[in-house]
């Protein structure tokens, strides 16, 4: 028997999981991805060095689990944290996209103070948001939420500093971080901007950006594509999707301003 085999799937699992991220490897002897991928997860285990634990629950034994879980094909691994599933991905991965898949899987010690300095943003305190996110850059470096979101503070504060701050990031929120330098590049050139019908609801966008409205920010965009579309290259168009990949489209300025600003590009 493997040291990471689960006899008690609540013990070994869900109670063990509220102290420390389980990463549950849902396997069985009769298949063949499955001997691929435990000895790959074993070697990873291996140099967790505590931060998270392997266990193995084989779907023969622990039927009722596995189907309590979703489990219709294995390998399937799952990552519990309180109790709950965090984060999975199904098949044999290499080790090297297994590790990335946990770096990004797995809550950072410094998640915590993140949400405390979005909270702040939310509220208009940019300086107070990017004191504490620096503080989380210098403990950890690679933190990418963190990167992002000083990158979004810096550009109500100080937008010609945004670009140091978001041109490490890569992967899926290198677009976001593309974005974050479109804003940056038009909020810094907010006192230089050429003449036009445009020019004004341009501006109020801009300061908008900086006052964090996105609401007025998207209204200025969206004005300013009525007035003069293709005024300054296409700013207003440039600016506005950038708001909209930067912030996703689920967010509630974004849900409230999609259907005019689509229109205004084309109407």
């Amino acid at each position: 028997m493997s040291p990471y085999d689960v006899t008690d799937f609540q013990k070994d699992v869900i109670e063990r999981s509220r102290t420390v991220p389980v990463l549950v490897d849902f396997w069985a002897e009769w298949c063949a991805p499955c001997r691929m991928l435990g000895p790959v997860l074993e070697r990873v285990a291996g140099s967790a060095a505590g931060r998270w634990a392997l266990a193995k629950v084989d779907t023969e034994r622990f039927p009722e689990e596995a189907s309590a879980y979703g489990v219709m094909s294995i390998p399937n691994v799952k990552l519990f944290v309180d109790g709950e599933v965090a984060d999975e991905f199904v098949g044999a991965l290499p080790e090297g996209e297994v590790r990335r898949w946990l770096e990004r899987a797995l809550p950072s010690p410094t998640t915590g103070a993140v949400v405390e300095a979005r909270e702040k943003l939310a509220e208009g305190d940019a300086a107070g948001a990017a004191e504490i996110l620096r503080d989380v850059l210098e403990a950890d470096p690679g933190n990418a939420v963190a990167r992002l979101a000083l990158g979004e503070a810096l550009l109500r504060l100080d937008p010609a500093a945004v670009e140091p701050v978001v041109a490490p990031l890569t992967d899926e929120i290198a677009d976001r971080a593309e974005a974050l330098l479109v804003l940056a590049h038009w909020v810094a050139r907010a006192d230089h901007l050429p003449e036009g019908e445009a020019r004004e609801p341009f501006a109020a966008a801009l300061k908008a950006i900086r006052d964090g409205d996105w609401d007025a920010a998207l209204e200025g965009c969206v004005a300013a594509l009525r007035a003069q579309r293709g005024w300054a290259g296409g700013a207003a168009r440039e600016v506005g999707r950038s708001i909209f990949l930067l912030l996703g489209v689920e967010h509630p300025a974004c849900d409230r301003h999609y259907r005019a600003f689509t229109s205004a590009l084309y109407v």
